[in-house]
């Protein structure tokens, strides 16, 4: 059959106007997706379009249709997932910092039979013989002392308590407390001098320093008194979001957050409460499926806990009554019955 060349004339304009056609449809996609703030766009490698005739004989082109829903549908197949809505992190981003970023995938749902597991906890920890239950930062204050001066002094038992042991930090505070621990008389002291007084805490000449800084904003802005915000606290230097939530809940009596400490970060993680390296990244993951009347105990229950069974080293899941629960049990459990059978079999050989 020979072919006309209005054929060939036809076929050629079809073939242009599919390519155009295409080119117009993936040049919008990327506009799109661009506008809808996506850092990253995924070109499809085909979009295909069909011609159809309709009833007066005029060629149509049909594009893929569009999901209406989160994610964008092109000929059936995934192409991006749009970014979540992230208007519910109202001070997330203040309470962290200047140049912290917030995912909003760090979202969680509630684990399953975590009231189970906290009951656990609970129960592990009735007899409260951790050291954070007679050197907790509640603890290490002065009594009959000024509403201020004792804030001001639970503000200064966390800051010298990051990274340090309950011990050494009741220790430090005590030989601060024998030289009067006010704004006033921490000003007049030498940074050398408070240095000796807090050591041997971690990062002492750090902190010494941040304290002094600290101690002469409060006296110019707060009157000797601390703030009573978590975007304030976090301003002071030496000052971050957990040590700020941990004083606003014993200092003002005001819950806004959990204070996440290593131990609170370390257990949530084994126990699969969350899934991050960041111990801010865990307070919101927590804070996101935790019904907010439980954040005052989870901080306590936890450091104790941490301190007694979930050790970071050597960890007593044997004696846990989460074994059969927690993720992390259940894998060190395995492999310690693995390596003793293992080496008992190299005794026989």
């Amino acid at each position: 059959m020979e072919i006309q060349s209005e054929d060939v004339n036809a076929m050629a304009a079809t073939t242009r106007l599919t390519r155009s056609v295409a080119q117009k449809l993936s040049t919008k996609l990327k506009e799109t997706l661009r506008e809808d703030g996506r850092k990253k766009v995924l070109r499809p490698r085909h979009v295909k379009i069909e011609l159809e005739s309709d009833a007066d004989g005029e060629s149509m082109q049909h594009a893929p249709e569009t999901s209406t829903s989160n994610n964008l549908v092109l000929d059936d197949q995934l192409i991006c997932e749009k970014k979540p809505d992230t208007s519910e992190i109202f001070d997330q981003k203040k309470e962290l910092g200047k140049g912290s970023k917030i995912h909003r995938t760090n979202f969680r749902k509630e684990p399953d039979h975590w009231m189970e597991v906290l009951g656990n906890i609970r129960e592990m920890r009735k007899n409260r013989d951790a050291p954070v239950d007679t050197m907790g930062c509640d603890k290490l204050c002065d009594d009959d002392i000024l509403p201020e001066v004792r804030r001001y002094q639970l503000l200064l038992s966390l800051m010298l308590s990051s990274q340090t042991k309950d011990q050494v930090t009741s220790a430090a505070m005590s030989r601060l407390r024998e030289h009067d621990c006010t704004v006033d008389n921490i000003i007049k002291m030498s940074e050398e001098t408070l240095g000796q007084l807090i050591y041997p805490v971690s990062f002492w000449r750090t902190k010494a320093r941040s304290i002094k800084r600290t101690s002469e904003i409060l006296k110019d802005k707060y009157a000797n008194d601390i703030p009573n915000t978590v975007e304030d606290l976090c301003k002071l230097p030496g000052v971050g979001p957990k040590m700020a939530h941990l004083t606003m809940q014993c200092a003002w009596n005001t819950v806004t957050g959990i204070g996440t400490d290593t131990h609170v970060h370390r257990i949530s993680n084994r126990l699969g409460w969350a899934n991050a390296r960041q111990p801010d990244k865990t307070r919101i993951e927590l804070e996101s499926w935790v019904p907010r009347e439980l954040w005052a105990e989870v901080n306590h229950l936890l450091v104790g806990f941490g301190q007694t069974v979930c050790r970071p080293v050597n960890p007593r899941c044997s004696d846990c009554l989460n074994k059969d629960l927690c993720p992390f049990g259940i894998q060190t459990l395995r492999s310690r019955k693995r390596r003793m059978k293992r080496d008992a079999e190299e005794e026989v050989d």
